[in-house]
């Protein structure tokens, strides 16, 4: 395996672990990673897919202790068998949503350009919802949710589907939007990535499987391994960081960002391939 292409699957891992939890958008971060670094054909594609299955393992991990609660309590507690509901009914609309327009979006709107727009929208997005007075918090914990409030946050998860908007971002901040606390938000965003990120990764696998073979096993274990120590890494440090902090400097970092690529995408600068 060439090394030179090993090292460029370990950087869009590390890429795709510091940023997939982060309302910045990892899906963007790739796009524009992949285009610098040449990494950008179709099998690049399926592997910025597969890789977030590491990211997610990051996510078990740390929440290993209430996974592990809720999926014993199933058979005996309401607040349990509640909350894995509100996963599922979360969990739904991508996979329609996916499926209906899944292929069109990444024919049309996988380009440098549109994750830069999509990056500054997002930044006023985040602004806004910052703004809101605090008595427009009804959650404060993820388990008095109900799933009138998942099927909303799992509808607001598929503005995700539009490169550079960003999964997480999507969640938390309109999980904020509809009323959710920003630790509620955040929690309920990291569990319902499991399913809906183990099951993007492995539906790519299937769908593309003609595109691989086992001589690309290592390149795959290397995203994978370091998607999931930055994954692992920064989910415990946003974990500590919205206890005291709030989203607003992800906001300016999505908009001055998105500047500097449409800047240097129209002055040539940079060459961000399509």
């Amino acid at each position: 395996m060439d090394i030179v292409l090993l090292a460029k699957a370990a950087v869009m891992g590390i890429v795709e672990g510091l940023t997939e939890f982060l309302p910045i958008s990892s899906t963007g971060h790739l796009i524009l990673a992949g285009s610098l670094l040449g990494f950008d054909d179709a099998k690049a594609k399926v592997f910025d897919i597969a890789i977030q299955t590491g990211a997610i393992f990051a996510v078990i991990l740390v929440y290993w202790q209430k996974i592990h609660s809720t999926v014993v309590a199933l058979p005996r507690q309401a607040k349990a068998r509640r909350l894995a509901l509100n996963v599922l009914i979360g969990f739904l609309p991508a996979v329609v949503l996916g499926l209906l327009f899944g292929k069109a979006i990444k024919e049309h709107l996988f380009t440098p350009v549109v994750v830069a727009t999509t990056f500054i929208i997002g930044g006023f997005i985040i602004l806004w919802a910052e703004k809101r007075p605090p008595g427009s918090i009804r959650i404060e914990n993820v388990d008095d949710m109900t799933p009138w409030d998942a099927l909303k946050v799992g509808l607001v998860q598929c503005f995700a589907m539009i490169p550079g908007t960003s999964r997480s971002g999507s969640t938390i901040i309109g999980g904020m939007l509809l009323g959710l606390s920003r630790k509620a938000a955040t929690d309920f965003s990291f569990f319902l990535a499991i399913p809906t990120l183990i099951g993007a990764g492995v539906y790519s696998l299937y769908k593309e499987r003609a595109l691989l073979s086992a001589a690309d096993i290592p390149l795959f274990a290397v995203g994978l391994v370091f998607s999931f120590l930055s994954a692992w890494l920064c989910v415990r440090w946003l974990l500590r960081y919205i206890s005291t902090h709030t989203f607003v400097p992800f906001a300016y970092y999505r908009i001055v960002f998105g500047i500097v690529v449409l800047a240097t995408a129209w002055t040539g600068m940079v060459v961000w391939a399509e």
